[in-house]
């Protein structure tokens, strides 16, 4: 049994169903009745395994039991979608479901794939010790991003004299999410100029994707956590900044859900901080919601107008600040990916100087501080340094690494 998790558009389908070379079944938990469901399951064993008769089964009890009882001599994956949806359908499947795996499964030659997009949900069937499936799972997989290389030679396949421009544009918008990546570059959208326009096209998906990713995970509270989210994507960092903008002064159980629960934002700290420091920000790191909050939602009204031109002219007029952030996530998530740093940045309690990238090497001791700037040719070194002086001064860990002072621009990503 193994456990598929991820954002909604990561490609979870798509990997699990080019998983074996033997017969794949795929079941979509679609919020039908548990009968019908069952009707659409036993068409798609008749079309896929020349096997004795299934009948016409009304409770998935019966599918799987079946479909275990066949696997003792005939290996095949089974893949079971948006899982979660069981909750739904009838929440007693899954007690099932994990009875008839633990009686049969030592004879049984089943691949089970079981996938996911309702992160909480799926946390809790499987990882709450309560539930009836927790430690069920040989193999529980997280689904992230194409990684920053991948996601150049991807561009480069489409657009082989690509600009560093039209690279952040892409990162900026897809955060490396597959499906995200597909809908523009399959369009021939390469360059910055028509990615950015392809956002607000007449039917565009992008326009309600985030309310379709996350309606259903915040339920009737989600225009607390959109109103939030709307504020952390404009650049409000602080829970007092959040609640001063929101006129409310009780958001602490929300910010803890987003963070803890939802793993939608994260609660981060200078580098080398200590746990307890009030220093503390919080950041979207979904590039596409993070857009998404900062434009579509924030103008709905607009949207709602059909007023999409005027949105367009929006997004190219306030890109250039939007993605100045997501120039500092690349380079962030690009040393991330060579699986050997720390990594953080550093601002001092008034938020007067504040350093974008801070690269820590603890096995050779060594320590590498950029500042990044869009152009090359606007680096100061001498501005950096009186910034790590500062920095220096709070931050002991780092007296004993020899550091190196520099600059990351577009034409080094």
């Amino acid at each position: 049994m193994t456990v598929l998790m991820g954002r909604r558009r990561i490609g979870k389908t798509e990997l699990s169903l080019r998983c074996s070379d033997n017969t794949v079944l795929y079941f979509f938990v679609s919020k039908k009745t548990e009968s019908l469901l069952c009707l659409d399951y036993a068409e798609e064993i008749r079309e896929k395994l020349d096997t004795p008769a299934l009948g016409k089964p009304t409770s998935f009890s019966d599918v799987f039991k079946y479909l275990l009882r066949v696997s003792e001599n005939q290996p095949f994956t089974l893949v079971i979608d948006e899982f979660q949806n069981f909750l739904k359908v009838n929440p007693a499947i899954i007690s099932d479901i994990q009875r008839d795996w633990d009686l049969h499964r030592r004879k049984s030659h089943l691949n089970l794939i079981i996938s996911g997009s309702i992160f909480t949900l799926m946390k809790q069937i499987f990882e709450d010790y309560e539930e009836p499936l927790f430690g069920r799972a040989n193999e529980r997989i997280t689904l992230q991003p194409f990684t920053t290389s991948v996601l150049k030679r991807v561009l480069a396949d489409f657009n082989p004299d690509y600009s560093p421009d039209d690279l952040l544009a892409l990162y900026s918008i897809t955060g490396g999410v597959p499906w995200y990546v597909s809908l523009l570059l399959d369009r021939g959208c390469s360059t910055r100029e028509t990615m950015l326009s392809a956002l607000t096209e007449a039917n565009s998906p992008f326009i309600d994707e985030g309310k379709h990713i996350l309606i259903e995970e915040f339920g009737s509270d989600y225009t607390t956590y959109f109103s939030i989210l709307t504020c952390i994507a404009g650049g409000m960092k602080t829970r007092a900044e959040i609640e001063s903008q929101l006129g409310k002064n009780n958001l602490g159980s929300y910010l803890t859900k987003l963070e803890n629960y939802y793993r939608i934002i994260t609660k981060s700290l200078p580098i080398f901080a200590k746990a307890n420091s009030k220093k503390i920000r919080y950041a979207l790191d979904d590039c596409f919601l993070t857009l998404w909050f900062r434009f579509f939602y924030k103008y709905q009204r607009l949207v709602e107008n059909n007023a999409l031109k005027s949105l367009g002219d929006i997004i190219h007029r306030d890109y250039s600040t939007v993605s100045g952030m997501m120039m500092e996530r690349y380079f962030a998530r690009k040393f991330q990916e060579k699986g050997r740093y720390i990594i953080g940045k550093w601002w001092d309690r008034k938020g007067e100087n504040e350093i974008d990238l801070v690269i820590v090497d603890p096995i050779d001791k060594r320590a590498w501080i950029y500042e990044l700037k869009k152009q090359g040719s606007r680096y100061h070194e001498d501005k950096l340094r009186a910034k790590v002086d500062k920095m220096l001064e709070q931050t002991p860990e780092l007296h004993k690494f020899p550091i190196t002072l520099g600059s990351l621009s577009l034409e080094d990503m």
